[in-house]
């Protein structure tokens, strides 16, 4: 059988291992941070009614400008931004690629603060540039002054900010994203995947969009709008910002299945966003509970946590696995994350957990 290094691949892929987590049948899966709420009846009714109208006229190409969804991404972020503001992909990781695609590239550098989202630095190196990562304090924080500087020593052509960062659930101040802005000359991404179960005051890198031609700020709708499987991201940023973006995208990328789901989301979105505080009950439950089972549970922006102070990460992963719970090993030595599910998922969990503290 003809194995991966046999094959004439790219000397800079040779050697990576492709994204991925365990996609086990498990009754509790709280390993990938999807929203373990499904969609509300009244929402998922509207789009299998346009989804059934957009079917009508699936022998036609869709609208290569999205533009109706781009109109509804626009009216969703507010801020005052236009539809030419908007570009949209299959997934935040899509989106992602297409700016680096278009700003990085062989013979360029992407840059991000460690541990951050795994796909950063697949990405890049998938599109043939190179990934330098930076360090963050012990608490996974960043200052000011320590982002800047590290930047301003990389002088990367594009930086990922991840707001709030994935796996860890740090917030990031806004303080920081214009203080990495100021001392770089490439593109800065703000990931705001998580944005939605930050604290109602919270400040989006959307609010400093004006004036920062080189600023994009990237979000999806698998996370609070419970649309993991319809593979939906969307980003904001200069109208020249999207332009190059067009550079690079593939015909007709997104489907007009896509587009109409999407586009009958967003129409709900007060609905779809309900189920976010429950969500975030369940991530401050989960906090409560494992720091009082002696573990260390970092402050969470997100729809997860992660924990430290685990003896045999592996050890634990497996037990919990044994007892029908999925989490997930992100790599952090004496570390696990988990998804805020349901209050059973969460219940499922934090008693699998705590019967192997107490030996039972």
């Amino acid at each position: 059988m003809t194995r991966l290094e046999d094959l004439p691949i790219r000397d800079d892929l040779r050697g990576l291992v492709p994204y991925g987590a365990p996609q086990v049948a498990l009754p509790v899966a709280l390993n990938v941070n999807e929203n373990t709420h499904p969609v509300p009846d009244e929402v998922a009714s509207d789009i299998l009614d346009s989804i059934a109208r957009a079917l009508r006229d699936v022998n036609r190409y869709p609208d290569r400008e999205f533009t109706a969804l781009r109109e509804g991404f626009a009216d969703y972020l507010g801020n005052g931004l236009l539809p030419e503001q908007i570009w949209a992909a299959n997934g935040s990781n899509e989106v992602l690629q297409h700016v680096l695609q278009a700003f990085g590239g062989p013979g360029r550098r992407a840059f991000g603060f460690t541990p951050t989202y795994s796909m950063y630095p697949l990405l890049t190196r998938a599109t043939g540039a190179e990934w330098v990562a930076g360090e963050r304090a012990s608490d996974y924080t960043l200052s000011p002054q320590s982002a800047a500087d590290q930047v301003a020593a990389a002088d990367p052509d594009v930086v990922f900010l991840c707001a709030p960062n994935n796996p860890t659930g740090t917030p990031l101040p806004i303080d920081v994203i214009t203080a990495v802005y100021e001392a770089s000359r490439g593109i800065v991404i703000v990931d705001e995947a998580y944005i939605e179960f930050a604290p109602r005051d919270a400040v989006s890198a959307i609010s400093l969009l004006e004036g920062r031609e080189r600023l994009v700020v990237s979000r999806t709708m698998s996370k609070a709008f419970a649309f993991a499987g319809a593979r939906v991201g969307y980003l904001a940023a200069d109208p020249a910002i999207i332009d190059a973006l067009r550079l690079v995208r593939l015909p007709y990328h997104l489907s007009a299945l896509t587009q109409a789901a999407a586009s009958a989301a967003l129409r709900h979105a007060e609905v779809m966003l309900g189920m976010v505080d429950e969500i975030v009950a369940q991530r401050d439950r989960i906090s409560a509970t494992v720091e009082a089972l002696g573990f260390r549970a970092h402050p969470s922006w997100t729809n997860f946590v992660l924990f430290g102070d685990v003896d045999d990460p592996r050890a634990t992963w497996q037990a919990l696995y044994d007892r029908g719970v999925l989490i997930r090993d992100v790599g952090i030595p004496h570390h696990l994350r988990v998804t805020a599910g349901t209050a059973q998922e969460t219940t499922a969990f934090l008693d699998a957990l705590a019967s192997l503290e107490s030996g039972a």
